[in-house]
């Protein structure tokens, strides 16, 4: 979060791509900034709008966030959608932050698409800011590495002397093994292990919800390593904070409550990681499948539960 602590402060608005990781919208709070939500739909596919975008813009707004690959849902923002938030960041002289952890782990879209969304450090706009880890896309969540990269020294210099507070210097091994990492002698490789293993995943995930539509939907990941996905009966989104707890309680099974980690216009959602050792997933899934025809129809539906709780 080093590029909030440096660039964002009282007085500040921020406009954040949601649902996403809730420290990109949660931290600009916390440092007194006012944030508003930049929606994107399930019903749109999980695509932004811009003329919504362009309501949210105050006269005090510094930054949006966005989020590319879209962490929970797997969508992408795609290049058209791009290139209109940089006129509109331009026009109005706006920082753009782009979470991109989740890149280049694109196994539903080809780079010739074009639709393929590149980095916005490659977009035609010097107030960009992408942030990236091996913790996602190169599977390397031990290795505590990221990255910082804008075409912007201003903005860089004022990310580095927050970041003197917060991180002195990361492990010399660490460093090492991320070097190695993303030399070309080892990324192809890495990468594409990772998206063959993202495809052949997300291709059992798929058939699985294909198999359970009476009680399960979704839009299905493009990029990314989550997937989000809807449970209902005869129409009403069940309670999934009690779904994932006698999930997790019966069988073993962790999935993330979308209405508890994301926020409670999600309720029904669970948030699903799809890309383990493909084995885990298949167990993972048959234990669900279990769970379903055995005590589905007993989880109580969100607005149920809201009657109770009022």
């Amino acid at each position: 979060m080093t590029v909030l602590y440096g660039l964002v402060g009282k007085g500040d608005h921020v406009i954040c791509h949601y649902p996403t990781y809730q420290q990109l919208y949660e931290v600009p709070k916390t440092l007194g900034a006012e944030v508003d939500l930049w929606r994107a739909k399930a019903e749109r596919k999980w695509q932004l709008n811009i003329e919504e975008l362009k309501g949210l813009i105050r006269p005090n707004t510094k930054m949006i966030i966005i989020n590319n690959p879209q962490n929970p849902t797997g969508a992408i923002i795609p290049k058209t959608m791009l290139d209109s938030l940089i006129e509109i960041a331009q026009e109005h002289n706006l920082i753009i932050m782009a979470d991109e952890v989740y890149r280049p782990l694109f196994h539903s879209i080809s780079p010739g698409s074009s639709d393929f969304p590149p980095s916005v450090l490659s977009l035609p706009y010097t107030k960009v800011i992408a942030t990236g880890s091996l913790s996602k896309a190169y599977s390397l969540a031990g290795i505590r590495v990221g990255w910082i990269a804008s075409r912007s020294s201003e903005l860089i210099e004022a990310c580095a002397q927050a970041r003197d507070y917060t991180t002195i210097s990361v492990s010399q091994l660490d460093d090492q093994i991320a070097a190695y990492a993303l030399s070309q002698s080892c990324i192809h490789g890495l990468l594409g292990r990772n998206i063959k293993l993202a495809q052949q995943n997300l291709a059992i995930l798929d058939n699985f919800v294909e198999n359970f539509r009476w009680a399960c939907e979704w839009v299905k990941p493009v990029a990314g390593t989550t997937a989000f996905i809807k449970f209902s009966k005869m129409g009403q989104e069940i309670d999934d904070v009690v779904f994932c707890e006698k999930l997790i309680e019966e069988t073993g099974v962790m999935l993330c409550p979308g209405s508890r980690c994301f926020g409670e216009e999600f309720k029904g959602y669970a948030r699903f990681g799809f890309c383990c050792e493909t084995y885990v997933l298949d167990e993972g899934l048959e234990k669900l499948r279990g769970f379903l025809k055995k005590g589905y129809q007993t989880l109580p539906v969100a607005q149920e539960q809201l009657k109770i709780n009022a």
